[in-house]
């Protein structure tokens, strides 16, 4: 079973996306706001994500880049705003497909089937991640490094998946920020360095000398290997 973010400014529409996504065996996970979304992409993995683009705090093209630097999974815009230039800037920014509204909800699944199957996303189960040394699964919340289990917080989880889902990619502190405690948080870098802390002595065959867990610094952090 795929887990599906549904980001929809509209109660209406969050419930009939959610009523269609369960109908085809999928679990719906919905957001009203991009700070919303930010949330639950931090708290738990999505395997694809349903973005409307009018949102009250901020443009829903804002959310596609911060969605596409934290996973690699689907992204469909769902949205009134039929203009050519509004679908090419969506797909620029990352998104994979465009439904406008109304939509058919026979044709809104046949577009998420068949980008899960292109970018190689889980249709369902667990989702197992890898980079280096580091292997995560997302479904038992377990996490080797060098077929060493380790044991995470729920935070440090969060960090460590963006970090192996960026793929060696620098992630800022902004993103990392925003991504696991909220943009409410962006500023709080202290947090984070607290994180990264203690996921070097989990994670680090010498934390004293880094080298899974590497510091950019002034911008972020990526993972080396």
């Amino acid at each position: 079973m795929s887990r599906v973010l549904v980001v929809d400014d509209e109660l209406a529409i969050r419930r009939l996306v959610s009523a269609v996504l369960e109908r085809d065996g999928h679990e719906a996970v919905v957001a009203g706001s991009v700070r919303e979304a930010l949330v639950e992409i931090g708290r738990a993995a999505v395997d694809a994500a349903i973005v409307d683009l009018g949102l009250p705090d901020r443009d829903g093209l804002e959310l596609i880049p911060l969605i596409r630097a934290a996973m690699a999974i689907p992204i469909l815009v769902l949205s009134a705003r039929d203009a050519t230039a509004e679908k090419i800037a969506a797909l620029d920014l990352g998104a994979d497909d465009y439904v406008t509204k109304p939509f058919d909800g026979d044709e809104l699944l046949a577009r998420l089937r068949s980008a899960l199957r292109r970018t190689g996303a889980p249709a369902g189960g667990d989702t197992v991640l890898r980079h280096g040394a580091i292997a995560m699964d997302l479904g038992r919340h377990m996490v080797l490094v060098e077929d060493r289990e380790v044991t995470l917080t729920p935070r440090e989880f969060a960090v460590l998946e963006a970090l192996v889902r960026a793929g060696g990619r620098v992630l800022t502190h902004v993103a990392l920020l925003e991504q696991v405690w909220g943009r409410a948080h962006v500023a709080d870098v202290e947090y984070l360095r607290v994180v990264i802390r203690a996921l070097r002595l989990k994670v680090e065959a010498d934390p004293s000398q880094p080298a899974l867990i590497r510091n950019e610094p002034g911008i972020g952090y990526r993972l080396n290997g």
